[in-house]
């Protein structure tokens, strides 16, 4: 048996405000319901959904990190800074990425890398 596709759904308290923090990164949105505060967002080939309704435990820390690989590390950083997002410098690893880390509006962990 071979899995098709994966798609993260990211626990969030507010859809909407997901919804525009993701639009900064360059996200756009592929389906959305109000109702349920569901939303499923998508940017080239990668997907990602946000859902208020499994955030049940909204003090509890995340520990999941979403790893996204831009075409254009430099691009990618460039835009999310012109769209108004408070993003630290990219920097080398000693794991052979250059990347930068950042959270969501509810914390969950964001790297943005790309091959040294």
């Amino acid at each position: 048996m071979n899995l098709n596709r994966l798609v993260p759904m990211q626990p969030v308290a507010s859809m909407p405000a997901s919804v525009e923090f993701y639009e900064k990164l360059g996200f756009s949105v592929e389906n959305r319901d109000d109702e349920w505060g569901w939303a499923m967002l998508r940017c080239g080939d990668c997907r990602l959904m946000v859902d208020q309704s499994i955030n049940l435990h909204p003090g509890i820390p995340r520990i999941s990190v979403i790893y996204l690989y831009p075409e254009s590390l430099q691009e990618f950083h460039k835009l999310a800074r012109e769209n108004g997002l408070d993003v630290p410098e990219v920097d080398d690893t000693f794991y052979n990425m250059t990347e930068f880390r950042i959270e969501d509006p509810d914390g969950n962990r964001l790297w943005i890398g790309q091959a040294t």
